[in-house]
């Protein structure tokens, strides 16, 4: 039997046909189309799901059940996205509106909830009981496993890692809170930083990599010029490796997960980036004697989206 895994975002869905290995077999991508609304976005989903298992030469009989993992908060149990910011989603029925197409069992869950499953299944936190996987990028998104199983709390909220506040008072974050995590660690962050920097600094590598443009500054320039050790990038870098290491120990205080996998784009800095992190998590750690989380990056990528939602419908993967 196979599992469909369905991977929504802002600008495209994405969808896979994933067999009992966590291969994907078959997979597509059409535009979202939010303006549109939810039911036209849902009804397009049921659509590339029909597609999908025409084009793998299957049939729906070959179909164990469909996963969905939504950029947004979303109540499983009742098959309803509660809150979905870029789409402008409030209290979707996605079920109801997705269940004609294929009339099977149909989970839905954050899409960093979905990724965390992913690499609980076949990444870099396969093995673990326990573990935590943060996205970094144009926001830090979460997924939490907990004895093999997803947990997103009973209010469904638990995987918004990235809106712990850090900071009294600190940076306005989109949600309407300030000093959110995210705020300090996402990519956006390390933009922001360095735009700060660069009108005064016009001998940094910034500056030159930009033209003094902010509007072409990304996380990748600012990564690129820390390692070589441009003094202004450095300053971003290294404020944005303290963030990410305050919330890093939170996370290990109250879930002391076995490792903690970091994915997104932030993350292809890879070692770079990883390293300087668990150092300054070393320092921070309450218990110095005590095994605590490794920190390592996270491996399925673009796959995870896909994977980890099709992995929702699998025995046992959504904790009570």
């Amino acid at each position: 039997m196979y599992t469909i895994g369905i991977d929504l975002g802002g600008t495209n869905i994405a969808a896979g046909i994933v067999d009992d290995n966590g291969k994907i077999i078959m997979q597509g991508e059409i535009p979202t189309g939010s303006e549109r609304g939810a039911k036209a976005v849902c009804e397009d989903m049921g659509r590339l799901c029909l597609d999908l298992v025409q084009k793998a030469g299957l049939t729906m009989d070959d179909i164990e059940s469909v996963g969905a993992g939504v950029p947004g908060i979303a109540n499983n149990e009742e098959g309803v996205v509660l809150f979905c910011t870029n789409l402008g989603w409030h209290d979707v029925p996605a079920r109801e509106y997705m269940q004609p197409f294929f009339n099977k069992p149909l989970f839905i869950e954050n899409d960093g909830t979905v990724a965390g499953l992913a690499e609980s299944v076949a990444g870099a936190t396969k093995g673990c009981k326990t573990s935590v996987f943060l996205t970094l990028g144009t926001g830090v998104g979460g997924g939490i496993i907990i004895d093999g199983k997803v947990y997103s709390g009973p209010h469904h909220i638990a995987s918004e890692l990235g809106h712990m506040i850090v900071e009294a008072d600190g940076d306005q974050c989109t949600c309407g809170n300030k000093g959110c995590w995210e705020r300090y660690t996402s990519g956006g962050a390390l933009i922001r930083g360095a735009n700060a920097l660069l009108a005064d600094h016009p001998e940094s590598l910034l500056y030159k990599a930009t033209g003094g443009d902010p509007e072409k500054m990304s996380a990748k320039i600012v990564i690129d010029a820390a390692r070589e050790n441009d003094e202004q990038a450095k300053i971003v870098f290294d404020r944005y490796v303290e963030y990410m290491a305050i919330g890093i120990v939170t996370i290990i205080n109250f879930i002391d997960p076995e490792v903690i996998a970091l994915g997104g784009g932030v993350s292809r800095a890879g070692e770079f980036l990883v390293q300087p992190i668990r150092e300054a998590v070393a320092k921070k750690i309450f218990y110095k004697n005590v095994p605590y989380a490794r920190i390592e990056l996270a491996t399925m990528r673009n796959d995870a989206g896909i994977i980890g939602a099709a992995m929702l419908g699998k025995d046992n993967t959504l904790a009570n």
